[in-house]
């Protein structure tokens, strides 16, 4: 493997999830559009007995760590009532210190807020189990209500499926938003889903609204170059704005504009990455109009400039 990849530790408790096993594996799996490679650890090596039936014959233990760039720790099961071992935590907050970077997927918040590197800072797992970790962990600021958190060096994620968005949000991090859609298309995934989208949509009977929005969503994406107002992006729906924007919001953590904006600047990023396009060009193809209004707004979501963003990410 290239020194240049970078290098993700998967770590694998007592009672580990498969699925929350399996996606870090799968999605940072070395290949020529991914410069990834990944380790699977345990606490020690040898047989590790997983959750649903399954276990795990690993041959590294924590020494895996000393190597990592990133480090996964996947959910697990009776995380409530379950210490994570001390050398797992001592190992987890040495390898932190080191600069590695540390993401938790579902339940496997739970060991990594007994590192006490997640105490003031924001974080998310499984709905179910929220409640149990903000009681478990007070200086903990749990948000039940989103997909998955950034905060930096230490990110959490909820359910399985959020570890996908977690996973393909750290790709677009590492090397932009094209490879992230690349990585995204080959899991047959969604490309981008807010950090801020709801775990699951408060309300017990759906409308049936869910393929309207999906077909206006992709209808949009085909049209960012036009003037969107909320009424258009509604008549598209056949719903009233009102009704539209209410339940947009609720299901995408966006407001209908806000998403609109997200997406014609996802739109440039690709452009920038992999076009010769000016700015001023770009901008006037995603629908924000002038150079300027794209520079600002890269700014404001991006906290960078185009011409940076090029220059890091272009191939």
């Amino acid at each position: 493997m290239s020194r240049k990849n970078h290098r993700v530790a998967v770590l694998v408790l007592e009672g580990a999830k498969p699925l929350d096993v399996g996606i870090p594996a799968q999605v940072f799996s070395n290949r020529p559009s991914m410069p990834y490679e990944v380790r699977v650890c345990g606490a020690a090596p040898g047989l590790v007995t997983g959750g649903d039936g399954l276990s795990y014959h690993v041959a590294e233990g924590l020494e895996a760590f000393e190597h990592a760039d990133t480090i996964f720790i996947p959910g697990y099961r009776e995380p409530a009532t379950t210490e994570p071992p001390a050398a797992v935590v001592g190992a987890l907050m040495a390898a932190h210190e080191r600069g590695t970077r540390l993401a938790a997927i579902s339940t496997g918040a739970f060991a990594l807020a007994a590192t006490g590197l997640l105490d003031g800072k924001r974080a998310t797992t499984h709905w179910h189990y929220s409640k149990a970790l903000a009681e478990r962990y007070p200086l903990v600021r749990v948000d039940e209500n989103v997909l998955f958190v950034d905060e930096g060096d230490v990110l959490t994620s909820a359910g399985a499926a959020s570890g996908i968005d977690l996973c393909l949000h750290l790709v677009r991090r590492d090397h932009g938003v094209g490879r992230s859609n690349h990585a995204a298309r080959r899991l047959v995934a969604a490309p981008y889903r807010s950090g801020g989208q709801a775990q699951y949509v408060p309300r017990s009977v759906p409308e049936p609204l869910g393929d309207l929005f999906a077909s206006t969503r992709e209808w949009a994406l085909e049209h960012l170059a036009e003037p969107l107002t909320l009424e258009a992006l509604a008549r598209n729906a056949r719903v009233s704005a009102r009704t539209f924007s209410r339940r947009f919001l609720e299901d995408t953590g966006y407001t209908p504009m806000q998403w609109v904006l997200r997406a014609r600047v996802d739109l440039a990023r690709e452009l920038l990455e992999r076009t010769d396009l000016g700015v001023e060009q770009i901008a006037d193809r995603v629908g924000l109009g002038t150079g300027a209004n794209l520079r600002l707004h890269f700014q404001r979501i991006l906290g960078t400039s185009p011409t940076e963003y090029r220059h890091t990410f272009s191939a």
